[in-house]
Order: C-alpha cells, then structure tokens, then sequence
C-alpha cells in the first residue's frame, strides 16, 4: 500500500490492518491503536482515509471484533471493545467530512472547496456504504455499540441517498436520551435533531441545558467557532 497518511505512505497499514482480526484481544487491540493512529491527525481526511474506512466498515461484523475485549480478569484494567472503538473512528471520522466541514471549507476557500480536497469527497462518496455496515449496529444488545453505532450513523445520514433513514435514527435518538449520561453522546443526538427540525426540549436533563447554556457562553462573548475543529480547518 502506497497511499498519503499524516506521517508517510502508510506501508505498515496492511500489517496493522490484518493484525486487527487477531484472536488475541490484546494483539487486536494494539493494532486498532495502531491502524488508526497512521490515518487519524488534525481532524484531517487523508488518501488513506477512505481505504482503512472501507476495511474497518467490513471487518465490523467478524466474528475477532464483534468477540468484545472487556478484560475482565480479576486485576485486568477494562478494555474498550474494538467494535465500539471502531464505531467511534467511523464517526469521528464522518463528523471530520459532514455538511458543516463543508460549510467551513467554503468559507474559507471558496467553493471550489471540495473540487481541490478530493480525499474528503472521496470519503463523503463512501457514507452509503458504510452507513450499511453500521446500521444493524443500532440494534446490538449491547448499549455501547448501540451507542456508538447511532453516533456513527448520524452524520453518515447526511449523504442524500441516505436522508430517509433520519426517522428511524430519531426513533433510537430519543432511547439514548433516555438511557444514556454520556455528554459527548447527548451533544451528538440532540444537535442533530434540532437540525432535523425536533423540539429537544423535553428530552433535555438538567445535564443538557447547563451543558447549552455553558456551550452558548463562549459565542455571546464573541469567540470564534469553527465547528468540529479544535483549531482552524487543517487543510
């Protein structure tokens, strides 16, 4: 493999790749550390992005990562499943490609934008299929996947082919609302519902509202925001 990465060509991805399936959840998730390390640098989209996105969207169901790597031998710190780990690259990795980047871009360059970051179209071209392989996800047992595969599946719905699945992710929105504490969780599904049109406001906690009053502060003072981005756009 010869394809751009933050550091190099990515040569060591297809050994990385492959270890990912290991039966030892220590190997495997070592190699999920690094794989995804070699793609994933200043919320950028790399020409080995897409590539590493399609393998994880079509590992996510064998039977090595649905396995799950709790570790719960007595004296074993807890280890996060390679699935949930894998859903959360996928997302971040979408939510590093949504509408809103695309927004940003053209501000900021013009819309010629995408035309010259061919390795973001690239990715947003691929959301159908990788929509497909998150998507049973939404109905795991376990919450985390469940989670984590909702979180996953919300920016990838932005693609047009994709937009009749939002009913059916507000439907398991509103179960994680009502489920889950996690914040970074909440933020994700309760933003994508007010953008969808939904009235949050019953579904809010406590939690929530502090959370958009203390979110909401830093932008009546004037400071600058630049949506996903840490900093200003990488690219």
């Amino acid at each position: 493999m010869s394809l751009a990465t933050p550091c190099g060509t990515g040569k060591s991805l297809p050994t990385a790749l492959a270890r990912m399936l290991s039966p030892d959840p220590v190997v495997r998730s070592a190699a999920t550390d690094d794989a995804l390390r070699e793609v994933t640098h200043q919320n950028t989209i790399y020409e080995a992005t897409v590539p590493v996105a399609l393998y994880v969207a079509a590992i996510l169901h064998h039977p090595a990562v649905e396995a799950g790597d709790f570790g719960d031998d007595a004296g074993m710190p807890r280890r996060r499943p390679t699935l949930v780990r894998l859903l959360e690259w996928l997302s971040a990795t979408a939510y590093d490609a949504d509408d809103e980047c695309v927004a940003i871009g053209e501000r900021h360059f013009g819309k010629e934008f995408l035309d010259e970051y061919g390795e973001m179209r690239a990715f947003r071209d691929v959301r159908p299929a990788i929509f497909c392989a998150v998507h049973p996800f939404l109905g795991h047992d376990n919450a985390e996947v469940r989670d984590a595969a909702l979180v996953a599946a919300i920016p990838l719905a932005e693609h047009p082919v994709l937009t009749a699945h939002r009913a059916e992710l507000v439907g398991h929105a509103c179960h994680l609302l009502a489920t889950s504490t996690d914040r970074y969780n909440r933020d994700r599904v309760l933003s994508a519902m007010k953008a969808w049109g939904h009235d949050t406001r019953d579904l809010e906690n406590a939690a929530d509202i502090a959370a958009r009053e203390r979110y909401a502060r830093p932008k009546a003072e004037g400071d600058s925001w630049t949506g996903g981005y840490c900093e200003d756009p990488p690219f």
